[in-house]
């Protein structure tokens, strides 16, 4: 079953212009316009100002309204942006003229819950992009199209797309607009009155591509679309409509980029370890290096939530030295998505994926050199080999070459502290009693520092136990007596 979901975007020129996160300015008003056509936000509106204005009326409304010519090119890189988030439900994404996005979800029903799921889901993407939208569904690509642009409805079975179209204004068709006038002479106003009139007259009068828009919207004759192709790697850019002073000020748009790279990994079946965002600056006489913000991920992801999570925590840890102009978003690294195997009974935050985002977390929230792992070395001294690392999760790790089976304690000091000796036995609080055979450790003859000691478990009165050493004695060292140092704590 072949399912297609559109998206129009109706306000897709004022929100690029001012996305709808950022606050409009108290008391003031925009508008877009281009060949005498006004298209104005919601304070211009208020003001009564409406589409199909000309510039003169719209300022004899209200002289304090901002005009600004419409940007072609910005809008139609925004509908590739939300052609490109709309490809988290389907790699077959078609952009169609009249700021229309088309999507082939028939294969995608099951994965998302249903088409009311998969709606409510689309729906809070294009929310979080920043753009109003209209969604109709119907089992043809031109159906769907003429839904979400006047019906707003959602049709699932061929049979019943009939009774949704029929009623739709003749003026829906963008083949039909320029025969208006005639259709109106004769008394069309609807699809359907169009179809009650006879094919070959239609076709002499209006040319064949009519008759061949109206099939395909009700099936009756194949569609075929020009599906959207993505770049081989992920790059994207976001001007701000406005200087921003504070990195937490780019968390909107970082997130916009976000949506855009998860649409583009599930198109790829690709997830990302490593990405970059740049904060850019201003240009020119004054120019500043960009910001540069690296995260490493521990393990692949393609999910928007962990990935914002990520971005939040570095962003809320960054000083900006000059205003943002722009934000741009770079995939570094990407490899093959694995699917996460299912259990029957699982165990919430068991998996190593879990872990993986907990430590990644960790280190956006604190920073490299406050998250670190044990590092253990190929050397027998404790001091030496007992070392932490910035957790770098693809770093390699040396064997500790510390055998197996004996005791080590939980807290290991950073310097051994001497102990006293009273009546021949090591004091610490109180008199330590060795409870464990001696382990000898003689190494670092090879650096110069060299050690020589025994190791023992020692119990004090409070039954707090310690890991003690004493000191080799040599021949010539015999009569000051045996050292005692305390190097470590058992938990």
């Amino acid at each position: 079953m072949r399912v297609f979901l559109a998206v129009h975007l109706p306000k897709l020129a004022l929100e690029v212009f001012r996305p709808k996160w950022l606050p409009e300015p108290p008391g003031g008003s925009a508008a877009l316009e281009k060949d005498k056509v006004v298209i104005a936000d919601a304070a211009a509106r208020a003001a009564g100002i409406r589409l199909g204005m000309k510039r003169g009326g719209v300022l004899t409304l209200s002289a304090d309204v901002h005009l600004y010519e419409r940007d072609a090119a910005r809008e139609a890189a925004a509908q590739h942006e939300v052609g490109v988030a709309l490809m988290r439900f389907s790699p077959d994404v078609a952009l169609a003229d009249e700021a229309v996005v088309i999507v082939e979800v028939g294969a995608s029903l099951r994965l998302f819950g249903g088409l009311r799921a998969l709606c409510r889901q689309a729906r809070a993407m294009l929310d979080t992009l920043g753009f109003t939208a209209r969604i109709g569904l119907a089992p043809t690509g031109q159906g769907a199209w003429l839904l979400a642009r006047y019906g707003n409805r959602r049709v699932v079975r061929l049979g019943s797309l009939e009774r949704v179209l029929s009623p739709l204004p003749m003026i829906a068709v963008p083949e039909a607009r320029p025969f208006a006038e005639w259709f109106a002479g004769l008394g069309c106003a609807t699809i359907a009155d169009i179809r009650r009139l006879p094919r070959a007259g239609l076709q002499r009068r209006c040319g064949e591509h009519m008759l061949d828009s109206l099939d395909r919207a009700f099936g009756m004759a194949p569609e075929l679309f020009d599906w959207l192709a993505l770049p081989p790697t992920f790059s994207a850019r976001l001007e701000l409509p406005d200087r921003i002073e504070h990195a937490e000020g780019a968390l909107h748009a970082a997130h916009r980029l976000i949506v855009q790279l998860c649409g583009w990994l599930c198109a790829k079946q690709l997830a990302v370890t490593a990405v970059t965002l740049s904060l850019e600056h201003e240009r020119g006489r004054q120019a500043v290096a960009p910001t540069s913000i690296e995260i490493a991920l521990g393990e692949p992801a393609w999910q928007e939530g962990h990935l914002l999570r990520l971005l939040k925590e570095r962003l809320h840890r960054i000083e900006l030295t000059a205003p943002m102009i722009a934000v741009r978003l770079e995939a570094v690294k990407v490899e093959a998505a694995v699917p996460a195997a299912d259990q029957l009974f699982p165990d919430p935050g068991a998996s190593a994926q879990s872990h993986a985002r907990l430590l990644e977390l960790l280190v956006a929230r604190l920073g490299e050199e406050n998250v670190l792992r044990p590092a253990p070395l190929a050397d027998y001294r404790p001091e030496v080999a007992n070392r932490w690392a910035p957790l770098t999760l693809d770093a390699p790790r040396a064997k500790s070459t510390l055998p197996e089976g004996l005791p080590r304690p939980a807290w290991l000091l950073a310097e051994p502290v001497r102990l006293l000796t009273r009546a021949h036995r090591p004091f610490y609080g109180s008199p330590l009693r060795v409870v464990s055979p001696a382990e000898r450790i003689e190494a670092g003859w090879f650096d110069g520092e060299l050690v020589t000691r025994d190791y023992f478990v020692a119990e004090a009165d409070d039954k707090s136990y310690y890991w003690i050493y004493r000191e080799r004695v040599s021949s010539r060292d015999a009569e000051a007596g045996p050292r005692w140092f305390l190097h470590g704590l058992f938990g």
